[in-house]
């Protein structure tokens, strides 16, 4: 297989060793952490990785950085604290065989139960599908050329996989698979849900009218 699996990281110690057995089951090509400087044990505890460096802080210089020592034709970008469903990464290797299809995610499950979460999972497709906007917890993936090509993430402190959605829309097709990737709640429970999804909701208006997401990301609890 073909995918080299980047994720980036942040004090991510209880959660990075779990993901990377997961995906080992997967048999992608590599995997890579690129921690952004962690304060707690995720770097030991990344050492099942296959490559492990440090970069600076924020998820787009991570995943750039990440993206540079990748060998496999095509990547995955997967935060710590998702986890891809059976034969996820097969089926984005396969979909990227076809030339008109720019990049694809998966589609997202929100690992809580309750009517409120479901709806979140079903608006996260549908704004993928209607817009061609992925957020990172969907589990990006592009050829490794075309991510060169177009200059990888943008530097930004926050809102790059909009910004970077944005940019591939206009080169082609974003697929959502049906393969799930398992996102854990913590964000809508520590924020509640509703407050959670509306603030989601502002902050990518506000940037899609021109707010600089630099300024917006200081409303965004951990921006990394």
């Amino acid at each position: 297989m073909s995918v080299s699996v980047i994720i980036p990281t942040l004090n991510e110690a209880e959660r990075i060793a779990e993901t990377i057995v997961s995906l080992r089951s997967q048999s992608p090509r590599e995997i890579i952490v690129a921690d952004g400087g962690s304060s707690d044990e995720t770097v030991e505890r990344a050492h099942a990785a296959d490559v492990v460096i440090r970069a600076p802080r924020g998820r787009a210089a991570q995943m750039n950085a990440g993206a540079a020592q990748a060998r496999g034709e095509n990547l995955l970008f997967l935060h710590a604290d998702c986890t891809l469903g059976e034969g996820a990464i097969a089926a984005a290797d396969r979909v990227l065989a076809h030339q008109r299809v720019i990049a694809g995610c998966f589609t997202i499950r929100v690992a809580a139960s309750g009517i409120a979460f479901r709806c979140i999972n079903a608006a996260a497709t549908a704004r993928v599908r209607l817009t061609g906007i992925a957020y990172g917890d969907q589990g990006l993936f592009l050829r490794r050329a075309d991510f060169e090509r177009l200059g990888g993430f943008p530097p930004l402190r926050f809102m790059e996989d909009v910004f970077f959605s944005r940019k591939l829309v206009r080169e082609g097709r974003i697929v959502v698979l049906p393969q799930p990737i398992h996102v854990s709640p913590r964000r809508w429970q520590r924020a509640g849900i509703v407050r959670q999804t509306l603030r989601n909701w502002m902050l990518t208006a506000l940037a899609m009218v021109g707010v600089s997401p630099d300024r917006l990301a200081g409303r965004y609890p951990v921006a990394r």
